[in-house]
């Protein structure tokens, strides 16, 4: 299917170059999309992390719950090779403090 440019108002069909361009810059894109959906995950479980860090404190006795909450949510992204993989994540519930 021929791809379009629109230039002031006008269809212009794209050359060959232009094409093959466009090919190449989408299978880039595609091919990132697994790194991308990973560093989301990672973001996301980096911040849960994060707002328990305190209990870790010396001065902190972390529960047995909370200890096993943290292990569950660096293990998160083990055994991920694709993007349903990471977009099926199932977080685990945070124990209460």
């Amino acid at each position: 299917m021929p791809r379009y440019h629109n230039i002031n108002g006008t269809r212009i069909q794209f050359t060959a170059e232009e094409e093959v361009l466009r090919d190449a810059e989408e299978l880039e894109w595609s091919n990132g999309a697994f790194d991308r959906s990973m560093e989301e995950l990672r973001f996301k479980r980096n911040k849960l992390l994060a707002e328990t860090d305190y209990l870790a404190l010396s001065d902190q006795t972390m529960s047995a719950e909370m200890t096993t909450y943290r292990q569950a949510l660096r293990d998160i992204t083990n055994g991920l090779t694709t993007v349903e993989q990471v977009n099926a994540v199932v977080w685990p519930e945070k124990p209460e403090v």
